[in-house]
C-alpha cells in the first residue's frame, strides 16, 4: 500500500493545545461497522459490555527533553530509548555539530558523552557521574511535549500533570499514552459499577512515535523499538476474560501494540518482556484485543495505519472527516474515539 492513502487534511486549529476539562469531558467518536455515534468519553460505561475488560498502560514520562551546548553550538536531544543504566538513545537537534566522544553539557550539573551515532540519524548518550539518571533529568530535563503542541506554545507547569495519565506508575516513557488521559476517578467508579474490569502492562512510549513515515510504499518503513512487559498474572487474567466472553478493549495504541506483540496465533496472551517494533498495517489479523479507545492521529502515520486495520481504511477516512467537520480536536490533548470492530 502507498502512504498517500493514508493522508488527509487537517485545519491547524483543530489541534488541540490543552486537555477538556474535567478530562471526561471529552467527546468521543464511536466507530462501528454500521455507522458513527457523537457522544462523549463519560458514557464510556454505557458502551462497553458487563465483563469487558480495559486495558490500561501505566508507563509514566519522564522529564526526557533536553536543552544544552557543546562549545559554541545549541544542542537539543529528545531521549526516546533506554539503551542501558546510564545510556539513552537521542533524538538531537544540530546533530551535525556532535562527533563521537564529544561532551554536551546540559546545564545543572548535567553532563553526556555522544557514544555513537544509529543510521536512523539518533546518538547514543552516557550520562555522567554516579546520580541515577532519572535524577538528573528531574534537575535538568522538561517535559517532551510533542512536536505539534511544542511548536505553538511552551511547556508550563500545567502539562507536568496534564501530561500525565492517572495510571502512571513506571517511568520510561517519553511520550504520554494518550488515550489515558481521559480518563478520571469518577469514570473509573462508574465502570466498576457497571461491571467493567481493567488491567494494565508497561511499554515505554518512545519519541518515534511522533517521526514521520517518509517512504513512498508502507512496506519499507521501519518502526523504533519499545520496551514491553505483561506479567504471567495480567496475561491469565486476560486469558480469562476471553474465554468468558469478555472482549479485551485496549486504552491507546500502546497497548494494543503491546498485546499483538504477545499473543501467539492460537489467541492466547503470554508473559512479555523485552523490545517490540510491531508495525500494524491493514491486513493484519488481530488475535488479543476485541476493541479501542484512542484519540485522533496524524495524517500517514503508523497509527492512523493502525486503526485502519482495525475498522478498515474506508471507514477511518469516513470518521475523519466526521470529526473534522464537526470540531472535534485532535491528537494528543485532544477528543477521543471508540473503536469496536464487531459492533
Amino acid at each position: 500500500m502507498r502512504v498517500d492513502q493514508f493522508d488527509f487534511a487537517l485545519p491547524p486549529d483543530r489541534i488541540a493545545l490543552r486537555p477538556a476539562a474535567p478530562r471526561d469531558s471529552a467527546r468521543m467518536v464511536v466507530v462501528r461497522p454500521e455507522g458513527l455515534e457523537d457522544r462523549i468519553v463519560s458514557e464510556l460505561p454505557q458502551l462497553l459490555r458487563r465483563g469487558d475488560v480495559l486495558v490500561f498502560n501505566d508507563t509514566r514520562v519522564i522529564p526526557a527533553q533536553l536543552e544544552g551546548r557543546r562549545g559554541d553550538a545549541s544542542i537539543g536531544a529528545t531521549l526516546h530509548k533506554r539503551e542501558g543504566p546510564r545510556e539513552w538513545r537521542a533524538f538531537v537537534r544540530n546533530a551535525r555539530r556532535v562527533r563521537v566522544g564529544d561532551r554536551i553539557d546540559f546545564g545543572q550539573g548535567v553532563h553526556a558523552a555522544a557514544v555513537e551515532k544509529g543510521e536512523d540519524g539518533s546518538i547514543l548518550l552516557a550520562f555522567e557521574g554516579a546520580e541515577p539518571v532519572e535524577l538528573l533529568l528531574e534537575r535538568a530535563g522538561r517535559m517532551p511535549l510533542p512536536p505539534y503542541i511544542a511548536g505553538k506554545r511552551e511547556a508550563d507547569a500545567r502539562d507536568a500533570d496534564d501530561y500525565q495519565t492517572m495510571f502512571a506508575r513506571e517511568k520510561g516513557a517519553v511520550a504520554a499514552p494518550t488515550a489515558a488521559l481521559h480518563f478520571t476517578p469518577r469514570l473509573i467508579e462508574a465502570l466498576d459499577a457497571a461491571g467493567i474490569g481493567r488491567e494494565t502492562l508497561t511499554l515505554h512510549v518512545g519519541a518515534g512515535t511522533f517521526l514521520p513515515v517518509k517512504a513512498e510504499e508502507v512496506s519499507q518503513h521501519r518502526m523504533h523499538a519499545e520496551w514491553g512487559r505483561i506479567t504471567a498474572e495480567a496475561a491469565d487474567r486476560l486469558n480469562a476474560v476471553r474465554a468468558s466472553g469478555g472482549r479485551v478493549i485496549a486504552v491507546g495504541t500502546t497497548s494494543l501494540r503491546l498485546l499483538e506483540s504477545a499473543t501467539g496465533e492460537d489467541g492466547v496472551v503470554r508473559p512479555f518482556e523485552g523490545d517490540t517494533a510491531i508495525f500494524i498495517t491493514p491486513g493484519h489479523r488481530f488475535r488479543a484485543v476485541g476493541g479501542l479507545l484512542t484519540n485522533f492521529h496524524l495524517p500517514r502515520s503508523t497509527l492512523f495505519m493502525l486503526v485502519s486495520a482495525l475498522m478498515g481504511l474506508e471507514r477511518m477516512q469516513s470518521a475523519y472527516a466526521h470529526a473534522v467537520e464537526t470540531g472535534y480536536r485532535f491528537y494528543s490533548y485532544g477528543d477521543a474515539s471508540l473503536l469496536l470492530p464487531e459492533g
